[in-house]
């Protein structure tokens, strides 16, 4: 099967699982506006009055809390800096290089003050193991996101996705073929994977592409835990987080990553060159979710507006990502058409763990990861 634009037509998640835990305490701050809505129970634009209004409350509180992006990171840094230019809100970024497992970390710790993080992107596995600190909110372009796509209530929604890759220099090393290539001797302390998939969403799928291609599923991610520990006892193994700059100076010439983040690598090194396997192709979408103790939570809800906008959608699509919405907004002429046409095919038949695959492959991860580092 050949796979071009977005992933909404490769394989529904399965319905979100029934959230645990307790609702989230009541808020300590005033969060009401000057109009009389509380911000942060509004679930949509229309609580606040109009999106003119929700506007206003976003700039009266002037800033928001990200966490976890980096700029290089499907376009992030023009989709803050856009953000910010557009609507006069400061946008505080902590941690650009943390992994999800730092935001919800950052969330309980900072939990009252108004330091914590407004909004979280999160990775499959940790947003759907902590959905009881999310606060539901409807962008007005709802009815455009696919429903296998979204939780009923809006607690959190897919926003861009894409497939995983192994990116490689082809000045330090030979072309990649397959997940079995990374095991020559070619390849020798030369191989990361971003991330702890434990902690990290990328990694976790880096993980789940080589358990599909050494005979595993979503369903057994044995096998790709397996690859790893093969893959260190060769010598091939690098532990280290990889990004732009240890990209560019050549530190980590192979690195295990989403397709758009090859892209993005290959814009500052000519030499860089990125495949998706075509025995394990694995493609995932990323978590949306507002913070329910957000500090700021109307511009927390200002900024999932500007996300799922098509100024928004477009943004992550020039990064090299496929927006949530990329079919509707082709079928409506909304789409940049040049961006949508220039991504790449993909051959294979694509695979989406759903929420209760991911929940047992962290499981096994938590259990067993831990050998293959150690």
């Amino acid at each position: 099967m050949n796979v071009r634009t977005s992933l909404v037509s490769l394989a529904a998640l399965a319905t979100l699982a029934a959230a645990a835990g307790c609702a989230a305490p009541e808020k300590e701050a005033d969060t009401t506006t000057e109009s009389g809505v509380d911000a942060a129970t509004a679930t949509s634009a229309e609580d606040f009055g109009s999106m003119d209004d929700l506007v206003k409350a976003a700039q009266d509180e002037g800033e928001l809390n990200v966490i976890a992006l980096p700029p290089d990171w499907a376009n992030y840094g023009e989709i803050i800096s856009t953000f910010e230019d557009k609507y006069d809100i400061k946008v505080n970024s902590d941690q650009p290089d943390g992994a999800s497992q730092d935001e919800i970390n950052a969330a309980n710790d900072l939990k009252g003050t108004d330091k914590a993080p407004d909004v979280f992107d999160l990775g499959q596995s940790v947003a759907l193991a902590n959905t009881d600190m999310f606060a539901p909110y409807q962008v007005e372009t709802w009815d455009d996101i696919p429903d296998e796509f979204k939780a009923p209530d809006g607690a959190w929604v897919n926003d861009y996705g894409g497939y995983m890759s192994i990116g490689y220099d082809s000045a330090k090393v030979p072309d990649v073929t397959s997940v079995a290539d990374l095991l020559k001797p070619e390849f020798k302390g030369a191989v990361a994977l971003n991330g702890d998939p434990t902690q990290a969403g990328a990694a976790f799928s880096g993980v789940m592409m080589a358990a599909i291609a050494n005979g595993g599923s979503a369903d057994d991610i044995a096998p790709g835990v397996d690859f790893f520990s093969d893959l260190k006892k060769a010598g091939n193994f690098l532990p280290v987080d990889p990004d732009s700059g240890t990209i560019e100076s050549g530190a980590t010439p192979v690195v295990i990553d989403w397709d758009y983040l090859g892209a993005a690598a290959a814009a500052n090194v000519d030499t860089w060159k990125t495949v998706v396997p075509e025995e394990a192709v694995v493609a995932g979408y990323y978590f949306q979710a507002i913070n329910a103790d957000a500090p700021h939570p109307a511009a927390a809800r200002l900024w999932q507006e500007f996300l799922y906008s098509d100024e928004g959608q477009n943004l992550w699509l020039k990064g090299g990502a496929r927006p949530v919405r990329g079919d509707a907004m082709a079928e409506a002429g909304t789409i940049d058409a040049d961006l949508w046409g220039a991504l790449p095919e993909v051959s294979g038949e694509p695979v989406i763990p759903t929420d209760e695959q991911t929940t047992k492959a962290g499981e096994y991860l938590a259990d067993n990861w831990s050998k293959v580092i150690s």
